[in-house]
């Protein structure tokens, strides 16, 4: 009897010290379980964190080529459209003003003409572009960006009698760079311009005004022109924040914006 309850009493023992060291074992196998899982939830969150924190791209990146050469062009012009436009008027006496552009801003959209010289400008900036004249009649070939002395506003202004001056202003100082008679006007040219000057009775700087006051912005261009044969209009450019360009058709008689659009480029 001694001898069982001793046996006994010894597998009673192994037993708990047995079901002890399942009981750690299954414990211990919890814990690095549940650690696993930790380090695994932590080290996934590492990998989505700095994709959340990720810095969107600035809003100059996002610009497309056109408006990034618009928004280059107007950072770097002090003088507005309307100073250009006296400048050029009191360069020629009696004239009146005909078409203005900013060099550099969407030249390519212009109708390009060889310059009635063939020489470059005297300040060795791109040569002049201007938007198409009444007459047909324009500057030289397209920039996409200001030159070395900075951009340029090109002016058409013409005398009475219809003739046409071409007037390069400095839009950075608002000095004269050039001013000179084109060359290639033959009578009905003179006669055409002198003809839409006296339909216009409203200025342009009244146009300008138009169209600014329906779109906030900057005006980088204004051209007498046809409305295909209902009179004629000023078109007028308009460059707002966003850098896109909007063109409005202003009735040149009763200032009604007959047209709009914008380029989305």
């Amino acid at each position: 009897m001694n001898s069982a309850s001793s046996r006994s009493r010894t597998l009673q023992a192994v037993g708990a010290l047995g079901l002890a060291a399942a009981t750690a074992v299954l414990m211990t196998g919890c814990g690095q379980s549940s650690d696993s899982a930790t380090n695994a939830a932590t080290s996934e969150a590492a990998k989505v964190v700095p994709q959340q924190q990720t810095t969107s791209p600035s809003a100059t990146a996002q610009l497309t080529e056109d408006q990034q050469e618009r928004k280059e062009v107007l950072d770097a012009t002090k003088v507005t459209f309307d100073d250009a436009a006296t400048t050029a008027t009191g360069e020629v006496a009696g004239s009146k003003l005909v078409d203005i552009d900013l060099e550099g801003v969407d030249d390519d959209d212009r109708d390009a003409s060889p310059s009635p010289t063939a020489t470059g400008s005297p300040t060795g900036s791109p040569s002049p572009t201007g938007s198409p004249s009444p007459t047909g009649t324009g500057a030289s070939s397209p920039s996409a960006s200001p030159g070395a002395d900075g951009p340029v506003w090109i002016a058409e202004v013409a005398e009475k009698d219809g003739t046409i001056h071409t007037v390069r202003i400095n839009a950075v100082d608002g000095k004269v760079i050039e001013a000179r008679v084109d060359a290639d006007q033959d009578a009905d040219d003179k006669k055409q311009t002198a003809d839409q000057l006296a339909q216009a009775t409203q200025t342009p700087q009244q146009a300008a005004k138009v169209a600014t006051g329906k779109k906030k912005g900057t005006v980088t261009s204004v051209s007498l022109d046809d409305n295909d044969g209902k009179g004629v209009i000023w078109q007028v450019d308009v460059v707002g924040s966003d850098w896109k360009k909007t063109t409005f058709d202003v009735d040149a008689k009763n200032d009604t914006i007959v047209r709009e659009e914008t380029d989305e480029d």
